[in-house]
């Protein structure tokens, strides 16, 4: 039997492709409205190619804010089959809840309803199973209402919900990632959850690693691409400073912080930098044109990562920004993924925005579990072509588990 597959807010295709990899399911449809920002017109984004080029599928371009259920349905009742849609994938836009922008501390992002809005997408399509990825303020953050509202839409509708906040390092991500995942299945299945997929099981500490993910890849320079591989390719750098700083700045998580004391500070250095150290007030901004640390999991890659700029994004060792390959690697795509954009700053964009196919996979392994009762074994839930191997599972003694709960 083949489950049918439907993703909401699709982008580059990083939930649909652990569903498409999956020999049991079949995704049928997507939709996006290929945003770029808020005020873009639709299309700016330019993600659907790049979904196309790896699922097979051409998404919908349509904004989802003005999609009723009942146009979802008509999109897709043809390709349904007689057993109806298996699972519906929403991953609506976590802008308006990621603590990254301070103002979500305070305004309601009218985004935000988007969230509630998949219950009437839902009660159209009557999945037996619904996903949802979204920023851990979701659930955890000022406007977790809309969380609330959905649990409690969904089950008046008839489903079973369970939501959490998940460090994804925990399941095999070399990436430093908090999110919320929501499971929803209907009463006549067990929902099921990663957590409970994972049980009796914890990755190996060096599978995390910086080093794993992109360790491996070759020596490029900064706007250079690799023969080999198009996709491994940064911007080129043009400003006479950055590039100074990037060439002082220590290897292996190294910071413009570094550089306080250097001769060279005061022409090196941005004003911004400047007003920091004479504040004192250094916090999080040196991560700001930081380096990534080899030995450690990357920091959380934002779907602004194109410039050195906006994050601990510069490569441990080399003078450049991570390449477009080495971010995909770190957010657990496949080695072969590919990215199709007129910019590479969209391509970027494209990673950025996605859940990890290195997580969407074992979600795809856990809907297989809710559907068939039957679980399957941990080492069937590593995506070929990622940083996470078979042998990086390790299996946990009952009791080491029963340590850790106690110690919980």
């Amino acid at each position: 039997m083949t489950w049918t597959v439907v993703d909401l807010f699709s982008g580059a295709g990083g939930m649909s492709y652990g569903f498409h990899i999956h020999p049991r399911f079949r995704v049928v449809g997507a939709v996006d409205a290929q945003l770029g920002k808020p005020s873009s017109p639709e299309g700016s984004l330019d993600c659907n190619n790049s979904y196309a080029a790896n699922i097979g599928v051409s998404p919908t371009t349509a904004d989802l804010r003005r999609c009723s259920g009942d146009e979802l349905r008509t999109l897709f009742e043809d390709r349904l089959g007689p057993d109806g849609l298996a699972v519906l994938c929403a991953c609506p836009p976590c802008t308006g809840f990621s603590r990254t922008n301070p103002n979500n501390h305070l305004v309601d992002d009218p985004r935000n309803s988007l969230v509630v809005k998949t219950v009437e997408w839902v009660r159209a399509l009557q999945p037996a199973v619904v996903l949802m990825e979204n920023a851990r303020e979701l659930i955890s953050g000022n406007f977790r209402h809309h969380y609330n509202a959905l649990q409690r839409g969904l089950e008046s509708s008839g489903y079973s919900v369970e939501g959490a906040v998940h460090r994804l390092t925990r399941f095999g991500l070399p990436q430093q990632r908090e999110r919320a995942l929501i499971v929803a299945v209907r009463t006549d299945l067990a929902v099921r959850t990663l957590e409970a997929l994972w049980d009796g099981f914890r990755v190996a500490p060096d599978a995390i690693t910086v080093r794993r993910a992109i360790g491996h890849l070759p020596f490029v320079l900064a706007g250079c691409s690799h023969v080999s591989d198009p996709l491994h390719v940064s911007p080129r750098l043009s400003h006479p400073a950055t590039i100074r700083r990037m060439e002082l700045m220590p290897q292996d998580g190294g910071s413009w912080a570094d550089l306080i004391s250097n001769p060279e500070a005061d022409t090196i250095l941005t004003p911004a930098m400047r007003r920091y150290v004479a504040q004192g007030k250094l916090g999080s901004h040196p991560d700001v044109y930081g380096r990534m640390r080899w030995d450690r999991p990357a920091p959380t890659i934002k779907r602004e990562c194109a410039h050195v700029g906006n994050g601990r994004y510069t490569h441990p060792e080399q003078d450049r920004l991570c390449t477009v390959r080495e971010m995909a690697l770190l957010q657990g795509f496949p080695d072969g993924y590919r990215f199709v954009s007129s910019t590479t700053s969209n391509m970027y964009r494209h990673i950025g925005d996605a859940v990890p196919p290195l997580i969407s996979y074992q979600l795809a392994r856990l809907t297989e579990w809710i559907l068939t009762g039957a679980r399957p074994p941990m080492t069937d839930c590593v995506l070929p072509g990622t940083s996470l191997r078979p042998d990086d599972l390790v299996e946990e003694a009952p009791e080491m588990k029963q340590l850790d709960l106690a110690m919980a």
